[in-house]
């Protein structure tokens, strides 16, 4: 018998005090993945424990397994429910994560990474895998591009060393990437995984303009929104696909900001298929064949350009050193000179509020100049050098195909 696994992935937008008709909406998904139409879901920005209890005792008797990923200060925000037993659970952090200061975008304080579930279904292991990569906020000026690129291979990486007998590893999440990014490739070329999106349906999972907590001007500039949840997978050795069928629910249904993708695969495990050769049946996706996402040749490229971003990033953090340094060590110089300066009278209080601004100033620049600044170099040398190590070998892999 086929082995048939239906997955949905959404990103549930559970801001607390941010995100619009949060309680609502929450109540809205429970209903839904409460009608036993999905064997595995996985969600992001499940950022309140209250909404992950929630979600859980409204569907425990479809989906009575259930896993959330702790980590960071706020939690990943990755939560997944299952119809079949969890059998284990990882969670790994990536080494690079927004900035500390940027509390308006706050992709640091969630601590993120990609979590993995192993799952017991019918006696057969499936990886589930569910991770949210860091947000663009600005295509033209992205500052977060090396970022997203390095948590892009890491995940990669941790599927490819994670992935065992799995009979099918599924990757499901918001990865902030559209298709045909560098992040996108390289985490498709690293893993070998496919895309299952297939050209029938509707482009676009956010800002789409028929979904109501899209802004205007995205509503008016892109109204087919931008495709960046997807639910990629790759069927384990001596497996093979023989169904694939790819859906996104509604806009008009108005479960979060973002369209949840659901997908059914039907697999004929290892032992029941009459070859030991892998067989894919490839999405119809021009964007991205996964034919191409394995290739050396596409590969190779895919890294380079990685690195070479890892690089551009590395001298950029070089530059900020020395401007926080050099910034505090201004201030620092200035209160000295002004160390034994009496404040005219009525100035007093503005003057010690102005020294006690400047100290904490001096502080967060210090911060950002030493202890942040080697963090972070280390995390994007960290990426930089593994993708090193993975583009030395492609000749390798190259000659023993041949």
């Amino acid at each position: 018998m086929d082995l048939t696994l239906s997955v949905l992935t959404i990103n549930i937008w559970g801001i607390p005090f941010v995100s619009k008709d949060r309680e609502v909406r929450i109540q809205r998904i429970a209903e839904e993945l409460a009608s036993g139409k999905y064997d595995v879901v996985s969600m992001q920005e499940v950022w309140s424990e209250t909404d992950f209890q929630s979600l859980k005792s409204h569907t425990e008797a479809v989906l009575p397994y259930s896993h959330y990923f702790y980590s960071g200060v706020v939690g990943s925000g990755l939560c997944v429910l299952s119809k079949y037993p969890i059998t284990a659970a990882f969670f790994h952090a990536w080494s690079v994560n927004g900035y500390v200061h940027r509390i308006q975008h706050g992709d640091w304080f969630g601590g993120k990474g990609v979590g993995l579930c192993k799952i017991s279904v019918h006696g057969h292991t499936v990886n589930l895998y569910n991770a949210h990569l860091h947000a663009e906020y600005n295509r033209k000026s992205d500052d977060y591009m090396a970022h997203r690129v390095i948590q892009a291979f890491d995940t990669a990486q941790f599927i490819q060393q994670t992935r065992n007998d799995a009979v099918v590893q599924i990757l499901a999440g918001d990865l902030n990437t559209e298709p045909g990014d560098l992040a996108y490739r390289i985490l498709l070329s690293t893993s070998h995984l496919q895309d299952s999106y297939q050209k029938s349906e509707p482009h676009g999972t956010n800002e789409c303009a028929r979904n109501p907590y899209t802004c205007e001007e995205n509503r008016l500039s892109a109204p087919d929104g931008k495709r960046i949840d997807y639910v990629l997978f790759r069927v384990g050795a001596g497996g093979r696909l023989t169904r694939q069928e790819y859906k996104v629910l509604m806009p008009e249904q108005c479960f979060s900001d973002h369209e949840a993708v659901h997908v059914k695969l039907d697999i004929v495990p290892p032992k029941m298929s009459r070859d030991s050769s892998l067989e894919y049946i490839n999405g119809d996706d021009a964007e991205m064949p996964a034919s191409e996402a394995g290739k050396p040749s596409s590969h190779l490229t895919d890294l380079t350009e990685s690195i070479q971003i890892c690089d551009d990033s590395l001298k950029q953090l070089d530059s900020h050193r020395k401007f926080y340094l050099w910034m505090s060590f201004a201030i620092i110089i200035t209160l000295i000179m002004f160390a034994d300066f009496e404040a005219p009278y009525g100035f007093q209080t503005v003057y010690l509020l102005s020294k006690i601004l400047l100290g904490l100033l001096t502080a967060f620049l210090l911060f950002m100049g030493t202890l942040w600044n080697v963090m972070e170099r280390h995390g994007i040398l960290s990426g930089k050098l593994e993708m090193e190590i993975v583009l030395r070998n492609i000749p390798n892999h190259v000659e023993a195909a041949t």
